[in-house]
């Protein structure tokens, strides 16, 4: 089994995985290799547009995802953090409040513990 590192075409994440693994992904998002949050935002994006009188299209949503993570010249990362937190808020109901400034949300310094 042959380990390859693949680079996500949303945001620029790096994994290493099968081939066989890559090919499964690019096969459920029209040939585009997308890192596994990516994928879950993407398949987030399409089920929402079911609900649409047209609905949303894969490819449709890869497009909506992809322009999403070009928008920033942040970290990838953060980036695809801030679009599961936003997600996540949208299925538990939550959009009261404005997401924070990511600059100072995530910078870390010396003293910052990560578990």
């Amino acid at each position: 089994m042959e380990i390859e590192s693949v680079q996500c075409e949303c945001c620029g994440l790096k994994e290493d995985c099968t081939q066989d693994y890559i090919s499964e992904v690019k096969g459920k998002f029209d040939g585009k290799w997308l890192c596994g949050l990516c994928s879950e935002a993407v398949r987030d994006e399409a089920n929402r547009g079911n609900k649409k009188p047209f609905g949303t299209s894969v490819e449709e949503a890869v497009m909506a995802h992809m322009s999403f993570c070009g928008k920033s010249k942040s970290n990838p990362a953060v980036r695809v953090a801030d679009g599961m937190r936003q997600m996540l808020r949208r299925r538990s109901g939550d959009l009261s409040s404005t997401p924070p400034s990511t600059s100072k949300k995530y910078a870390r310094s010396a003293s910052t513990k990560l578990y």
